[in-house]
């Protein structure tokens, strides 16, 4: 471990009411093994830097993973998988091109528009440090329409679980939602290589970006943040009460 640390409290990007800080080590030679007992604390890869949130008066990041084994696709996630399943995936280690600037570039212009994202003119540096840092467990989940390349995952391989990294996606394909497509392409990715997990970072009560998370169903929420000597508790997320219509009015079962 080069560095530990605490970034100073600042406007949490989630939680504009809210004030954020993350937890930082900065470390080389984390192996497959290592990153897996990492992701199983509620730790995050970026680059040669690992995180969590260390916030003091908030608790709504909270580390989410769905058991392969008993995940199901809901009615609108099948209909997204099968709009999708034609489209060709590569697994490959990440490159940095022009094809994939380009894309990065015009997803987060799109996002940009939509959600307010301040401008993120990366370049070909800034790319190979974010998502191409050499690591073991890295891995380019790269979408294709024919030959037009157009959604990109990041996501990191371990022992026993896949973990979603970073997603971008052709803005001209938004009506596809790619986003969820890439997310039931890793899990079936996951179950042909036989891992327990998929990790998909936190799920944020209360920020509208985060919310499609909650509908992999079931899935699993860590309980606090145990040191790295700790063994992590992971336990099966409550589904939502089902509603129905009694005369006008929705009522919860």
């Amino acid at each position: 471990m080069l560095r530990h640390w605490f970034s100073e409290p600042h406007e949490c990007a989630y939680l504009p009411s809210q004030e954020s800080s993350l937890e930082y080590r900065l470390m080389l030679d984390v192996d497959e093994a290592e990153l897996d007992y990492l992701l199983a604390r509620g730790w995050r890869r970026f680059g040669p830097a690992y995180f969590r949130p260390g916030c003091a008066g908030c608790s709504e990041c909270v580390p989410l993973r769905i058991p392969i084994a008993t995940f199901k696709r809901s009615k609108q996630q099948r209909r997204v998988f099968n709009k999708c399943q034609d489209f060709k995936l590569v697994v490959q280690r990440p490159i940095v091109d022009e094809a994939r600037l380009s894309l990065y570039h015009r997803w987060h212009k799109q996002q940009g528009d939509r959600r307010g994202w301040p401008d993120d003119r990366i370049d070909a540096a800034e790319y190979y440090h974010q998502f191409a840092f050499p690591h073991p467990c890295v891995r380019e989940f790269s979408y294709y329409d024919g030959d037009r390349l157009i959604a990109i995952g990041i996501v990191d391989e371990t022992p026993s679980a896949l973990s979603a990294v970073y997603t971008f996606h052709d803005p001209d394909y938004g009506r596809l939602s790619l986003g969820t497509a890439s997310i039931l392409f890793q899990i079936e990715r996951a179950r042909a290589l036989g891992k327990q997990y998929l990790y998909l970072g936190y799920r944020v009560r209360g920020c509208k970006s985060s919310e499609y998370k909650a509908r992999f169903r079931p899935h699993e929420l860590l309980v606090g943040w145990p040191e790295l000597d700790e063994p992590p508790d992971w336990r099966p997320a409550v589904a939502p009460p089902a509603l129905v219509v009694i005369g006008a009015k929705p009522v919860a079962l």
